[in-house]
């Protein structure tokens, strides 16, 4: 089962905890040497930054597929965000060049993880923190998909357990792209076991409508702790959104300028699913963006709605989503993930 790994960044010793768990993100999503190397200077960058400038936070550190979901692409890409509540930067753009510094360092950090990423993008807020988020692999981790659609995720798994009972997933499918979330029920190793055959298995159902999709999933999680699952589907060339789900898993619309809730039905995938289950249809355009999260986040929390936010990489989203919805004081009562999918950005954009 895939891990996730969650590491605290509060004194300089968690520095070489970042570089080692980014070094075995690297070998399970089968990097080579010098993209591993590049990943792990990464992390240590971004690590340092924390305790610089924000007085700590976490990165969190997953092997995630491409961005752009291509049919038979079986790509993964290390990812690595930084997540802090600390001052935040005032100018994102000057931060990137190198040689800016407000630390009296050679001001290189953030300019060097963007040359040696494959994709990399931050989002600050001055008071309420900063999120640093980066790709590393060796495929196109930033490249628009061909049917124009884009999905990301983080996954936080309760108290630093090294396996997430959730999990998420981006599949394509000729001008489809399918986006699933699921919350294995409980958490630890067999939570983990059922979210991960739902994505598996959704890798031979993409095809599919969601409700139907959702019947092949119910039968590959029989045997296991069953599963609250979401799942999405953009049809481009349809100019559609399909949208069913079982369980606590939520959905939200961005949609005429407002986040609207897409209802799941009661149920649990591979323990009891209701006998008829339909899609719910949205159009689906430029302005639209969807975002899934588990029931680590409060269900009526609405997400942010900045239109820097909304227009960013949908994983950037997706950790600002996470990361705005608890603190030290209020820390995750279970595994955390949030999903998102969002049309890629035009061409000279």
């Amino acid at each position: 089962m895939p891990r996730v790994w969650d590491v605290p960044v509060h004194d300089s010793t968690r520095l070489r905890d970042a570089r080692l768990a980014v070094e075995e993100a690297a070998a399970a999503a089968g990097l080579d040497e010098a993209r591993t190397a590049a990943a792990a200077l990464v992390a240590t960058e971004l690590a340092t930054n924390l305790l610089k400038h924000a007085d700590g936070g976490r990165l969190l550190i997953d092997v995630v597929p491409p961005p752009a979901p291509v049919e038979g692409d079986r790509s993964r890409f290390v990812q690595i965000a930084a997540l802090d509540h600390g001052p935040g930067i005032a100018d994102v753009p000057a931060a990137l060049d190198d040689g800016f510094t407000t630390a009296r360092s050679l001001g290189a950090g953030l300019g060097t993880c963007r040359r040696l990423a494959d994709a990399f993008a931050v989002h600050s807020t001055p008071g309420r923190g900063t999120v640093a988020l980066a790709r590393v692999g060796t495929g196109t981790a930033g490249a628009p998909t061909a049917c124009g659609v884009r999905a990301g995720g983080v996954n936080l798994p309760y108290a630093g357990a090294a396996h997430s009972g959730d999990a998420w997933t981006a599949v394509g499918s000729g001008d489809r792209v399918t986006l699933l979330l699921a919350d294995g029920l409980g958490h630890g190793l067999q939570a983990a076991h059922a979210s991960t055959a739902a994505v598996e298995a959704l890798r031979q159902s993409a095809h599919l409508p969601p409700a139907e999709s959702l019947g092949r999933l119910d039968t590959a999680l029989r045997g296991t702790r069953g599963a609250a699952v979401a799942v999405a589907q953009v049809d481009t060339a349809a100019g559609t959104l399909r949208f069913a789900g079982l369980g606590n898993a939520s959905a939200w619309l961005w949609e005429d300028g407002a986040w609207h809730c897409l209802l799941s039905r009661p149920g649990i995938v591979g323990v009891h699913r209701p006998r008829t289950l339909t899609d719910q249809l949205r159009r689906w355009g430029g302005d639209r963006v969807l975002l899934l999260h588990s029931d680590g986040l409060p269900g009526r929390r609405t997400p942010p709605s900045a239109p820097d936010l909304l227009s960013a990489d949908p994983a950037v989203l997706a950790a600002v989503t996470l990361r705005d919805s608890g603190s030290a004081a209020r820390p995750p009562r279970d595994d955390t993930t949030v999903a998102v999918l969002s049309p890629a950005p035009r061409e000279g954009r």
